[in-house]
Formats: structure tokens, sequence, C-alpha cells
């Protein structure tokens, strides 16, 4: 692997930090409240299973 000095690297480092596209900040809020969105029905999802098992051991074991 070839090396390279700090300067070179750190001018490769800002070209490549350059290209990156941004998220604007309605992108990040939409990503953030869809996040939330899907762990509020996870954490549903996963109640509801457990509440079930729970119930169903519960007849079953008297």
């Amino acid at each position: 692997m070839a090396k390279t000095n700090p300067f070179t690297f750190l001018q490769q480092v800002r070209t490549e930090v350059g290209k990156v596209v941004w998220p604007t900040r309605r992108e990040v809020l939409l990503t953030t409240i869809m996040v939330f969105i899907m762990a509020a029905l996870t954490a549903t999802f996963f109640s509801l299973v457990d509440l079930g098992i729970r119930t169903g051991l519960r007849a079953i074991l008297g």
C-alpha cells in the first residue's frame, strides 16, 4: 500500500467530504419521525405477542 503524507491525506479527506450529499432539515425530520413511529409499532407488536404468550401459558399451566 502506498504511503501518503498527512497533508495529502487531509486534502483527499476534504475532497471526499465535499462529495457527500447532506440531507435537508426536512429529510432528517421525516426520517426521525418514521423511526419513532416504527419503534412504537414494534414495541406494540412485541407487547401484544408477549401478552398472548403469557395468557396462553397461564391457561395451560393453570
